[in-house]
Parts: C-alpha cells; sequence; structure tokens
C-alpha cells in the first residue's frame, strides 16, 4: 500500500456507511496525501462537498462497473 495514500473501500456497503467511511479518511488526510474511494454507485452527495471544501478529485469508472474516486487536499 503506498503511504500517501489512504483506501476507502466502500463497495457493497449500505448508506450511509461509505460516505462516513470516506468523510472519516478526509478528517485524517496529511499534506501530499490522497484518498482512493472505491464505490459502486456514483456519489453524488460527496460530489458536493467534495467542492463545497474545495478538495480536489478525479472519478474514473472501472471496467467491472464500480467508481475510483482520487481524493487530494486543497
Amino acid at each position: 500500500m503506498n503511504p500517501s495514500e489512504i483506501v476507502v473501500d466502500g463497495r457493497g456497503l449500505e448508506p450511509p456507511e461509505p460516505m462516513e467511511r470516506v468523510l472519516a479518511a478526509l478528517d485524517r488526510l496529511e499534506p501530499g496525501q490522497q484518498v482512493r474511494f472505491l464505490i459502486h454507485r456514483q456519489p453524488f452527495p460527496l460530489y458536493d462537498i467534495l467542492r463545497r471544501y474545495r478538495y480536489r478529485y478525479v472519478v474514473e469508472t472501472r471496467a467491472d462497473g464500480h467508481f475510483e474516486i482520487l481524493i487530494s487536499s486543497p
């Protein structure tokens, strides 16, 4: 595992657990680190939060249909 990366796997979890886990990871985010969030559906409420707090993020759709969101601090 990359020490500059916190991985949060929310695939298959029921709401609100994926959101709670990724927000907790963002609270632990240190300068130079990023969060890799794996999820089985688009987390639209999360995108609003990330924009509001000026986090940078990139969303990729994987071949198996899940989403991978790479988040870095503002």
